[in-house]
């Protein structure tokens, strides 16, 4: 399970949104309840922004005779960046999450910047992640909160800042590579999803199921990992239930490491442990850092990014196409009848579908062995969208081929 001290950060400005709902004229309401997501990825939606010292060809940003030089403990680097437009929301946001697809050869590194503006007051560019694909040239990480007049860094959302929002919002990516090189970091994809809300209440959504459908996702338990590499990869099997979801997910579609590439762990289901060591965030000190899995999961060619759903209505329409999805949970004692843990401050399985009358079938990774009897669970609609909506908004991630198709488009994909 990811720590819990992002998600109690998280809690007074989500207490704050409930109060302000509760006196909110009713376009405030409304904004505080909508959500958007913006993804630029073709060659034509990349070349809309803003390009120094790289190229856009294929779908794919790259470095080109990059000029500008930063300096990163004590080694120096030169880098270009690519700077998305402004995206606008269309209503006053609270949150974005911002995430991306990338490879980054020996040497070579992304930072992920965000700014954001209300009207004219534009806020600085703060970052989110300098990332790496390997473990060769930098310790993958967060960064701190970074707060300034409209918003700050919380691991890997930006957040408005008191009783400000914005409209708008902006990714800057910086391409980076040690001085002398010609090595060059591929971006592929950088995403944004805005919402009024981190937090969200609201009555169980209506069914849309009329059968069952469950689609074939392999089972992995995450507790048998617990005490794998000393901590090196965060706390152990017991806190990877992302990468552990995210293996699940990887290995429904086909993809993931090779058994030779993960022959390093000595583990039968070593799988797991490569994506926890290239997933684990080394400032927020686990593997839950929501864009830093679905970037993991973008490695092996999969469209990847994080979104936020309205509600299991959404979910239900991904299963329906052939795609699972993987949720970021949260619950009390009680609050979810037949999970293996008792409770949670924050936790992600897999939504592999859903019943004629609407009950989630799950893979949790917290079963204790990675077998159906443990890792399938199927949980009361009410429950589990009470524990996905209040727990994390809706936090989703999305993964799938390019050739398999998304349902029909939403602002929220």
């Amino acid at each position: 399970m990811p720590l819990p001290r992002r998600l109690a950060s998280a809690l007074v400005p989500a207490l704050g949104l409930l109060a302000a709902t509760l006196v909110a004229p009713p376009a405030q309401a409304a904004d505080a309840q909508k959500a958007r997501f913006t993804q630029y990825s073709s060659s034509a939606e990349l070349r809309k922004g803003s390009l120094s010292g790289v190229r856009v060809a294929g779908g794919t940003v790259t470095l080109r005779s990059p000029k500008k030089v930063l300096t990163r403990s004590g080694v120096r680097y030169r880098y270009g960046s690519w700077t998305s437009p402004w995206a606008s929301t269309g209503f006053d946001a609270r949150s974005l999450v911002p995430s991306w697809n990338a490879t980054t050869p020996k040497g070579t590194w992304v930072r992920v910047q965000v700014r954001v503006r209300d009207g004219r007051k534009v806020g600085s560019w703060d970052t989110v992640a300098d990332w790496a694909s390997g473990t060769d040239v930098l310790r993958r990480t967060s960064l701190s909160a970074q707060a300034d007049d409209l918003a700050q860094v919380n691991t890997d959302t930006v957040v408005a800042r008191g009783s400000h929002r914005f409209r708008q919002w902006q990714v800057r990516v910086m391409l980076v590579r040690r001085s002398g090189s010609s090595a060059t970091p591929s971006v592929t994809s950088v995403s944004g999803a805005a919402a009024g809300y981190t937090t969200r209440s609201r009555s169980t959504s209506p069914t849309t199921m009329t059968r069952t459908v469950e689609l074939n996702v392999p089972y992995a338990s995450q507790m048998i990992h617990r005490g794998h590499h000393g901590g090196r990869y965060g706390a152990g099997g017991e806190a990877w239930c992302s990468p552990t979801s995210v293996s699940m997910v990887l290995r429904y579609w086909g993809r993931g490491p090779t058994a030779a590439g993960y022959a390093w762990t000595g583990e039968k289901e070593g799988f797991v442990d490569h994506a926890a060591r290239y997933t684990i965030d080394r400032r927020y000190g686990g593997t839950g850092n929501w864009p830093f899995n679905t970037a993991y999961a973008g490695l092996f060619g999969l469209d990847a990014f994080v979104t936020r759903l309205y509600d299991l209505r959404d979910a239900e329409r991904f299963v329906q196409a052939g795609i699972p999805v993987v949720v970021s949970v949260a619950f009390g004692k009680g609050g979810l009848t037949g999970a293996p843990i008792s409770s949670t401050a924050g936790h992600l399985m897999v939504i592999r579908g859903f019943t004629r009358d609407g009950r989630v079938i799950a893979n949790d990774p917290a079963g204790s062995s990675s077998t159906a009897q443990q890792v399938r669970r199927v949980y009361q609609r009410a429950q589990f969208e009470r524990a996905w909506l209040r727990g994390s908004g809706g936090i989703t991630y999305v993964m799938r081929p390019a050739n398999k198709a998304l349902p029909k488009d939403t602002a929220r994909w």
